[in-house]
């Protein structure tokens, strides 16, 4: 049904600021989940879609890609979970009159909140060249207007494709068809801005660059160390897997730079014991390390490792799995016989006591699971130190076997499903000889563009036409300025999406919105209804039907909307029934089967209830498909951050009222933030050193090689005890201080947890009150 629209208030006017919480859930998160849901969505469809959420004949959850367990709860959904699906199910519609009364100067003042909240897209809007407006537009005009861009092009080099890991893996194959059948490999994707350093760093020491471990190896470790994590916002339904390995025996160990509240104590809204009583305390060891101190703390945990085998020979190191299965072992050891141990402990800002107490726990576990997210890969050198958490575990055989193995934490719901079907600007040959043979073209093999490539592309006025498949570009990459003045100088940006972002008020000459169902609604087909698929954090494969219906009949689901556009733009030039892949989605997964390995008898595996898990050689059976058919050490070299006098270092991460960059809320509740982002939490010590006091204001500048000022005004400072010389603001607000060009060596992922800043004061905003006068924030 049609509802008002909602009365949202942009900025940070009403801010305040109370101290950090220590546990996570409980209570609190039944107060905010149930009156959110019901608020965005109404009673009966909140019902209907929380009930359905994530059950083995529902529907996946739309935000993090945290694996169900085998045994599905009757509410088995986290709090972000179901105010995702609020966020998406919402049934408030954005009317036509929208468009005429806000243009794209107009949005493009607005925050990511407010945009959030104006209701769901349904029908497709475009602004033609010379218009600050969008204007409803029909399907067919859409797909003409976007295939006479792409047919105007050079070379089909000069379009670049994005992808949102919120993709289904039927709509992401068909995607890369469409992209490869027009002639390129510019398929950028969020992969490239969060997990790409796991990737090429499992991907060159034990030839997979996905987790070696299953929901059920949690429970079974002895020792589970986490590091630049924050489960208890980013994927909780990650606390009740922890709580079950704590109650099952293991020890815990958090390594961050920041004391986050479901790390600390965990009160499971599902237990009694977590409603009325005092929760499970989780991390029995925190280590609160110097931003980009990993690398080193993993090697001198791997030096302890080693000094104790040399101490009592034959005793420590798996011998049997180093000698059968693993490479370079000799010039591992060599290398860190010359580590520098005061070298480590500025690097990681810790005590040696700290770092001996973290290796006596590994020495005393046979099985450990090492886990992380996107505090380790978004700095300079994220490969090598995931490279470092591989060497460690190989020296114990931690691989292979039960309640042992590195996890990397995908964030977006279907983020490695989208790379396994093709989502990938540097796909293999294999895969493209897969893609060959079944639809009878040849694919480019020149590698395509990244997410970084692609915006320096757009910059130089090589790339001329950007085609979004979900997400919010322009808000997630890095260098914010570069970043909206690249795509603006576009000639058309085309967006497919279910709510208006950032992305669709930063636009080109010509811009394009198709509004998309969302993965809640019922996808109705020529044959029926549909179901598409998605891949989790552990390789597991399962289905996802919605339960509602659509939002419109003008909104289209994203497969139909990758299938007319590719008949709109390749015409008969490719030998693909593109109608036929429409109507039905076995057809698709018929496709996949034969194309993607793992996915033989696709159709009938999935029908199995709760799916199917991929194969993995170096879980299943210690097999490593490197180059040499070996798990590979290898050898890094330890560079620290030098960080000059009166200079802090920056990472930028989520509120806990947030999903990437959808805000659920202005809310950050366990780091005590209320209605506002504008905060830096900095350590008390480090504002008497630098003169500032709590609840002051400052100017944000981050300082680079190029020179260049970039500078975030007027956030507010959060007294917080985060790690000394360390600071915290929140993304995507902290993106415009991170240069285009600083990125994690190999991956070429921005490096937005390492930015070296300076403080200058400011003074406190003034906001417009109701009565129109102006008053100053903060309180």
């Amino acid at each position: 049904m049609d509802r008002k629209p909602r009365v949202v208030h942009d900025g940070d006017a009403e801010l305040r600021v109370s101290a950090p919480k220590r546990s996570a859930a409980g209570l609190p998160s039944l107060t905010e989940t149930l009156p959110h849901a019901v608020q965005q969505m109404g009673p009966s469809r909140a019902w209907k879609t929380l009930r359905a959420m994530n059950q083995k004949d529902g529907f996946d959850c739309m935000s993090c890609a945290w694996p169900d367990p085998p045994d599905r709860k009757l509410a088995e959904f986290c709090e972000n979970g179901a105010k995702a699906v609020g966020w998406e199910a919402d049934p408030l519609k954005i009317p036509a009159g929208f468009w005429d009364g806000n243009g794209v100067g107009s949005l493009a003042g607005r925050s990511e909140y407010w945009l959030g909240q104006q209701g769901r897209l349904v029908e497709p809007v475009y602004k033609p060249a010379g218009s600050e407006h969008y204007r409803p537009v029909g399907w067919d005009e859409a797909f003409r207007i976007i295939a006479r861009e792409l047919h105007a092009l050079d070379s089909p080099d000069q379009a670049t494709f994005y992808t949102s890991g919120r993709t289904s893996n039927e709509a992401a194959f068909l995607y890369q068809l469409f992209v490869r059948a027009f002639g390129t490999n510019n398929l950028p994707d969020c992969s490239n801005m969060c997990h790409e350093s796991t990737g090429l760093a499992m991907g060159e020491t034990i030839g997979v660059g996905k987790s070696a471990v299953s929901y059920t190896d949690f429970a079974k470790a002895d020792l589970i160390i986490i590091m630049g994590q924050n489960p208890g916002t980013c994927h909780p339904r990650m606390l009740t897997a922890l709580e079950e390995a704590k109650l099952a025996g293991a020890s815990i160990v958090a390594v961050n730079p920041l004391p986050e509240a479901g790390l600390i104590n965990f009160k499971n809204p599902q237990r009694p014991r977590g409603l009325i009583g005092k929760g499970t305390d989780l991390a029995d060891q925190f280590l609160q390390i110097r931003l980009a101190g990993d690398m080193a703390l993993m090697q001198a945990v791997s030096k302890r490792v080693l000094d104790a085998e040399a101490a009592a020979p034959g005793t420590v190191l798996d011998h049997a799995f180093l000698s059968e299965h693993c490479q370079g072992l000799a010039e591992f050891q060599a290398h860190l016989a010359d580590l520098d141990d005061q070298e480590v402990l500025a690097a990681t800002g810790l005590q040696s006591v700290e770092i001996d107490e973290l290796a006596a726990r590994y020495l005393r576990a046979e099985k450990v699971i090492i886990t992380w997210a996107m505090g380790l890969t978004q700095h300079r050198k994220a490969v090598p130190t995931i490279k470092e958490i591989i060497n460690l575990l190989l020296l114990r055989g931690n691989i292979g076997k039960p309640g042992a193995g590195p996890s990397p934490i995908r964030g977006h719901s279907n983020v490695q499903g989208d790379r396994t079907m093709g989502i990938w600007e540097k796909m293999p040959p294999r895969f493209l000889d897969a893609l060959q043979q079944e639809f009878g073209f040849e694919p480019p093999r020149k590698d395509g563009t990244d997410v970084v490539d692609s915006i320096r592309g757009m910059r130089d006025g090589r790339i001329k036409v950007l085609v979004a498949l979900g997400g919010n570009l322009v808000h997630a990459v890095s260098d914010t300025a570069v970043a909206e003045s690249a795509v603006r100088s576009t000639r058309l940006s085309v967006q497919i999406s279910t709510k208006l972002n950032r992305s669709h008020a930063v636009v080109g000459e010509q811009a394009l919105i198709l509004p998309a169902l969302g993965r809640s609604e019922i996808d109705r087909q020529a044959s029926g209804e549909q179901f598409v698929t998605v891949e989790d954090t552990v390789c597991a494969v399962h289905a996802s039907a919605g339960r509602l219906e659509p939002i419109s009949e003008l909104a289209l689901s994203e497969v139909s909307i990758v299938c007319r556009l590719a008949r709109a733009v390749l015409g008969e030039n490719v030998p693909v029934d593109w109608a036929a892949l429409e109507g039905n989605y076995d057809a698709v997964r018929e496709h996949i089967s034969h194309v993607v390995p793992g996915f033989e008898d696709f159709n009938a595996k999935i029908r199995h209830l709760g799916g199917f898990v991929l194969p993995h050689g170096p879980r299943d059976s210690r097999t490593f498909p490197t180059a040499t058919g070996k798990a590979m050490f290898t050898v890094n070299s330890l560079e620290t951050i030098t960080v000059p006098a009166g200079r802090l270092l920056l990472q930028s991460v989520r509120s806990h009222d947030q999903f990437n960059t959808t805000m659920y809320s202005l809310n950050d509740r366990y780091r005590g933030v209320k209605k506002g982002r504008m905060v830096l939490f900095v350590h008390p010590g480090d504002l008497a050193a630098l003169g500032l006091s709590d609840g002051g204001y400052v100017d944000v500048h981050s300082e680079a090689d190029d020179g260049v000022d970039r500078v975030l005004r007027q956030l507010r400072l959060v007294s917080y005890p985060t790690a000394r010389g360390c600071v915290t603001a929140y993304f995507p607000e902290a993106n415009v201080l991170v240069p285009l060009d600083s990125t994690a060596e190999g991956s070429n992922t921005p490096a937005s947890k390492s930015v070296i800043v300076r403080l200058e004061p400011a003074a406190a905003p003034r906001f417009e009150t109701a009565a129109g006068h102006r008053s100053q924030g903060g309180a």
